[in-house]
């Protein structure tokens, strides 16, 4: 059995793009954030349509996890590819992710924050995912493994040579198909997809990189509290090769 991905990422970090990327090749099945229903059972955390997504889902991460890479030895694709918010990672058993490859997608909390706070209004360090991608990256460092970072900006302004990248370090060849995808909702999307998915349900492709307006000041606290985080793990990000200049 290939290697199943599990693609670990924070909120509003372009990681339904990335799945919906994934989701065009005919060698990989994607499974949309598979843990978020344990997340909520554990965490009580009050997100949109909280209610019919736990009612959706085996709310019990480790039986998740178990059935999903046990199933996959005799699915037709050979390929697994998880998308995953590192911070529903709450009260399990970690030893799968030996037996997985595992990528990190982080985004500046300068451009994140401002839409978190859309769907979650008084968000807080944990909802971002960013201490938890950085604790599970050491600890992932710590047992001989070498996880990719990802940083969206880079993604955004080079999609092709980004994904070049990421694939030869995942052991498969780029596929240009992985570029564009049909607008609207995909049979991929998680029941929670009309709260947080309307804006890449109008996209073709991954959108070209715009900077941020102004920062808004209630969230300049929890940006503080983002940023070393961050910081920490864009020291392993790829970074954009667009026009012959490093980004």
């Amino acid at each position: 059995m290939a290697t199943p991905i599990c693609l670990w990422s924070g909120p509003r970090n372009v990681s339904t793009a990335l799945m919906y990327s994934f989701a065009q090749r005919d060698d990989m099945r994607v499974i949309d954030e598979p843990l978020y229903g344990h997340y909520l059972r554990i965490s009580g955390a009050n997100h949109p349509g909280r209610d019919a997504i736990m009612a959706s889902m085996n709310c019990d991460g480790n039986a998740v996890m178990q059935d999903l890479l046990t199933r996959q030895k005799t699915h037709a694709s050979p390929r697994l590819f998880l998308k995953h918010m590192a911070h529903h990672l709450l009260d399990l058993d970690l030893g799968f992710l030996s037996r997985t490859s595992n990528v990190f997608l982080i985004r500046d909390p300068r451009d994140m924050l401002p839409s978190l706070a859309v769907q979650i209004p008084n968000a807080q360090l944990a909802d971002t995912g960013l201490k938890r991608q950085s604790e599970l990256y050491d600890d992932l460092a710590a047992a001989g493994q070498a996880p990719m970072v990802l940083d969206s900006r880079a993604l955004l302004m080079d999609p092709a040579g980004v994904l070049c990248r990421l694939c030869s370090h995942l052991g498969i060849p780029f596929d240009s198909r992985m570029l564009r995808w049909r607008a609207g909702p995909r049979p991929e999307d998680g029941i929670w997809a009309p709260h947080w998915y309307d804006v890449v349900h109008r996209s073709t492709g991954f959108a070209p990189y715009r900077q941020k307006g102004s920062f808004p000041k209630r969230l300049k606290p929890l940006l503080a509290e983002c940023q070393p985080w961050y910081e920490r793990l864009m020291r392993h990000a790829l970074r954009a090769d667009t026009k012959g200049e490093q980004q």
